[in-house]
């Protein structure tokens, strides 16, 4: 079995200041425009300036689930990034896509543009991961400008504007219930997303090659219980578990009964012997609280705490 070294903290982007110029773009799924204005009209409220990419509310003439040709999501989010007047780049919304596009970008001219802020969830866990591999760059897994989430729910707009703004104030995350899948105390760099995504990103040149060492943030929406099972067995099979710190659980909505998913969780999960912390609240759910990714932190899975070292944003 090859062993992979441990995974280290990332570098950490700016946080934003009132006034900063924000990037919209549509990296999958298409969207409406009453929620696209939306959630301007909130980031405006915020006193951001967002700019909304040419392509956001287009339609893929072939797919109806693309927000336009793969071209044509990958120059936005790619102008969007190389801008030097962009502060941060907010998805617009998940669904499917980004893995199409993802092999479209020009890595090394979005290394060159130095760092800035990603947030997105979902299906936008293919662009975390590649951010952290190609770029070396802390992401922020969090709602997206047209979602009902955003839109809908003052704790999510609440806690993504304090990671934004006044990261500092949200460096500790609380769970929903102090009783662990597996007890325990661990510590580990954060990275994660859609688990059926980091599934579905094995073998290609984004996916970093084991989560060793880190602490694993996952949640998903509509698999069923077999699927998760599937799922997980494919990264315990292929060894991308092997050496994981901890595990921290977010939100499986319309996934069936929890405790039916529970029992494949503990299954597949437990053997690993390392802390897992249910119900972190973040992922497909109405109230999701936003999750930096490659950073370190300590999980302490008894009392259903996630502790960073240091705030989400420099």
């Amino acid at each position: 079995m090859i062993s992979h070294a441990p995974l280290v903290p990332l570098t950490r982007p700016a946080r934003l200041a009132p006034g900063a110029r924000v990037a919209v773009v549509a990296t999958s799924g298409p969207l409406p425009e009453e929620r696209l204005q939306a959630g301007l009209d909130i980031l405006r409220g915020w006193d951001l300036d967002p700019v909304v990419a040419p392509h956001v509310l287009d339609r893929h003439p072939g797919f109806r689930y693309l927000a336009g040709t793969d071209a044509d999501r990958a120059a936005d989010f790619q102008a969007a990034w190389c801008d030097p007047a962009v502060d941060a780049v907010l998805c617009a919304r998940g669904g499917y896509g980004a893995q199409r596009m993802v092999d479209l970008l020009d890595w090394d001219a979005i290394r060159a543009a130095g760092p800035k802020v990603l947030v997105g969830y979902s299906d936008i866990t293919a662009l975390h991961e590649a951010f952290a591999t190609r770029v070396g760059l802390a992401t922020l897994h969090g709602p997206m400008t047209a979602a009902l989430a955003f839109l809908k729910n003052a704790r999510t707009q609440e806690h993504l504007r304090d990671t934004l703004f006044r990261p500092e104030s949200v460096r500790t995350l609380v769970s929903g219930t102090r009783a662990p899948l597996v007890p325990g105390r661990a510590r580990g760099v954060t990275l994660g997303g859609c688990v059926s995504l980091l599934a579905a990103d094995l073998g290609t040149p984004h996916a970093r090659p084991s989560a060793r060492g880190g602490l694993l943030m996952i949640e998903d929406v509509g698999e069923e219980a077999y699927r998760l099972d599937r799922i997980l067995t494919q990264l315990l099979r292929a060894g991308w578990l092997d050496g994981v710190a901890g595990i921290a659980l977010g939100s499986w909505e319309d996934c069936g009964p929890y405790e039916e998913l529970r029992t494949v969780l503990a299954d597949r999960l437990g053997p690993l012997g390392v802390p897992v912390a249910e119900h972190f609240g973040f992922g497909h759910v109405a109230s999701a609280l936003t999750v930096p990714f490659g950073v370190t932190a300590d999980l302490d899975a008894d009392a259903g705490t996630l502790t960073l070292d240091e705030p989400a944003l420099v």
